[in-house]
């Protein structure tokens, strides 16, 4: 249910569920801890792309009826988003639709994020009643600020994915046929660098 492929210091994890709108299982996101932390120890790793099976959407979320039974307040979500930011590369979402729930966690995570032109993006955690991951308030307000974070945590808003590149939540929109070329070439100069730099820039780039 998620696919990993790696080489030439670039790895790419997908998810691949899109019969269910590539919901998370607690399987795929311990699955995703493991190959984060895989990847984290290849010495030859200058990038990650995560990304989604199909053409319409990134991640629905948690898997429903998991979710029911309690993996909506996982510690697992926070240990994915935990780990992809630590690592020392370059990391991208490569957003093929829509994302939502906590699929966002991992999203923010990343470095960068693209999208497609129809991608939405929408957490509608106060609808549901449950706490947004610990981490992603924070990640939202640093990209957005903290009205349009309480416009998307609170006001349950759907954004579009000019919303969303107005905002700042994602940096780019690509045609979805080219999604994996962009991200692939704007992997291209830290996949031509050395890892030690490329950490050393992510450490001086972090907020103060």
């Amino acid at each position: 249910m998620i696919d990993c492929t790696h080489g030439d210091g670039l790895w790419t994890l997908t998810l691949n569920r899109p019969e269910k709108a590539n919901s998370l299982t607690a399987e795929m996101l311990a699955w995703m801890v493991d190959l984060v932390m895989e990847a984290s120890v290849d010495p030859h790793l200058r990038g990650l792309i995560i990304t989604g099976a199909g053409d319409k959407v990134f991640s629905a979320g948690a898997d429903l009826d998991q979710a029911r039974a309690g993996l909506a307040t996982s510690p697992l979500w926070e240990d994915v988003s935990g780990a992809i930011a630590a690592l020392p590369c370059l990391t991208i979402a490569a957003l093929n639709g829509t994302l939502a729930g906590g699929a966002f966690g991992m999203a923010l995570a990343c470095d960068l994020r693209i999208a497609v032109p129809d991608a939405r993006f929408f957490y509608p955690v106060a609808k549901l009643g449950f706490l947004p991951q610990p981490s992603d308030p924070g990640r939202l307000v640093a990209l957005m600020g903290p009205a349009r974070a309480k416009l998307l945590l609170l006001g349950g808003q759907k954004f579009t994915a000019e919303e969303a590149l107005g905002f700042g939540l994602i940096d780019r929109i690509v045609p979805g046929k080219a999604l994996m070329d962009a991200a692939r070439d704007i992997a291209a100069d830290a996949l031509a660098g050395n890892p030690d730099v490329l950490h050393k820039i992510k450490v001086m780039c972090a907020p103060r």
